[in-house]
């Protein structure tokens, strides 16, 4: 078992496939030259040349436009979009042409392509580059979105991705790259659609993804100095969702806290509470609790910006008041 990084378990991904599959190419704006704005993509240019390893101009609507077509071609496209911001310059391509073509083609032709993009805020990059887009995308058929917090499911999930026959969202979180972790040697895939139980508890839920799992594993910490058993759920995909890991939960501790690092209004862990609501009503103490980020665009001034998104103290005051910890 290796220590790496979220960085270094999507590069691994990343060679792994290019290695194995001559029909899979990466691009994207400076994935090549400058390799990455992240740094994923560090080496690949030398080691498997330009034709593979493409830097395309500045154009999401053609990167992503592109993509849809080598994937219709054939070939095993994996686009990378500097920030979830930017793929609304794309959004056509996205879930007009890439979420569709299957359906509309009754099967015939299919677009087996990943979108890599990054989303988050907390790095004091002003109100459009700081947002989290993922649950828009989950909300469209034909996407796939994949969300992982840590590097075994970085890497697990992008296997899947890269061998999906539909076109997948990976959603990378822009504070996250450097979170360590074991990593098998051995080969091994994270099923989308599959939840993992983080930690076991007996008297709260606490049900999330991407960059606020670190959250929700603090939360737990501090609430077992309290004596109380928190059960955390990593969501790891949107779509398709894993919604009988949270039923289950959920009947097991008979109370439930939704987190999510976008708006609190309209976002996706509302889908998430409102089955659980239509599920496991008989063996809830209450009403699933929602927490989510601030209804305003994302601040520059650092300490503004930190108040917009949910940290453990927020989670902790808002569980106590609704459940009377």
């Amino acid at each position: 078992m290796a220590v790496i990084t979220i960085r270094e378990a999507i590069s691994r991904g990343l060679r792994e496939a290019l290695e194995s599959d001559d029909r899979v190419f990466i691009m994207g704006e400076d994935v090549g030259d400058y390799q990455g704005a992240y740094g994923v993509t560090s080496g690949l240019l030398e080691k498997y040349g330009a034709e593979r390893i493409r830097d395309s101009p500045i154009s999401e609507e053609a990167i992503v436009g592109s993509g849809v077509g080598a994937a219709l071609a054939g070939l095993r496209p994996i686009v990378e979009i500097m920030t979830v911001n930017f793929t609304l310059l794309a959004m056509d391509q996205i879930v007009n042409a890439a979420a569709k073509l299957r359906y509309m083609s009754n099967g015939q032709f299919s677009v087996p392509m990943v979108i890599r993009t990054v989303t988050g805020g907390g790095g004091q990059l002003g109100s459009t580059h700081s947002q989290s887009l993922e649950g828009w995308y989950a909300s469209v058929p034909g996407l796939k979105v994949a969300v992982p917090s840590n590097p075994y499911d970085a890497l697990g999930l992008l296997r899947s991705a890269i061998g999906d026959p539909n076109p997948v969202l990976f959603f990378e979180h822009a504070l996250r790259y450097n979170v360590t972790g074991e990593v098998p040697d051995d080969y091994y895939q994270v099923p989308l659609g599959s939840a993992i139980v983080r930690r076991s508890g007996a008297d709260i839920t606490i049900i999330g993804y991407s960059g606020m799992v670190l959250i929700m594993d603090q939360v737990s910490e501090l609430l077992a100095r309290q004596g109380k058993e928190v059960e955390v759920i990593d969501l790891r995909s949107l779509n398709p969702l894993d919604m009988q890991t949270v039923i289950d939960s959920c009947k097991k501790t008979g109370r439930a806290v939704t987190v999510e690092e976008s708006w609190r209004t309209g976002g996706f862990t509302g889908e998430i509470a409102s089955v659980i609501h239509e599920e496991a009503f008989d063996y809830l103490d209450g009403p699933v609790l929602r927490i989510g980020g601030a209804d305003v665009p994302s601040p520059y001034s650092s300490e503004l910006e930190a108040a917009t998104i949910p940290n453990a103290e927020l989670i902790i005051r808002s569980i106590e008041k609704q459940f009377r910890f």
